[in-house]
């Protein structure tokens, strides 16, 4: 059993070239909200998950980094919901696919390279 005192919020750390930028497609793609701004960084949010973006034009691009460019698994309760929010804003986002490990599951590839798999639990029948 859990203690009370754990908080059950995910928080990513995102270094990447323009937070502006990447910023802009969290929130206009993604349906994320600016939440805090603090020099050279933008936090933004969406329900319990919150990612803190900081300017790092110098860091290694995403797409030099190999599976290492994944950041988080996020387990939603409606995959397929959530994807067709994604393509309605306009994201170039995966189809969600039937995993035989008992997951429904979709990739997303942010403009900078950097890659989230959304899950969901798929029913026992």
């Amino acid at each position: 059993m859990m203690s009370k005192a754990m908080v059950m919020m995910q928080h990513h750390v995102l270094a990447v070239p323009d937070v502006a930028a990447t910023a802009k497609w969290w929130i206009d793609v993604m349906g994320f909200e600016i939440w805090l701004e603090p020099e050279g960084w933008i936090y933004l949010s969406l329900d319990d998950c919150s990612l803190m973006l900081g300017e790092c034009p110098d860091a290694i691009p995403p797409s030099e980094l190999g599976d290492h460019q994944y950041f988080a698994y996020v387990v939603l309760g409606d995959v397929a919901a959530y994807h067709a929010e994604f393509v309605e804003r306009g994201g170039a986002i995966t189809a969600p696919v039937d995993k035989p490990w008992g997951m429904r599951e979709m990739i997303v590839q942010t403009p900078d390279g950097h890659r989230i798999m959304f899950g969901q639990v798929l029913d026992e029948d």
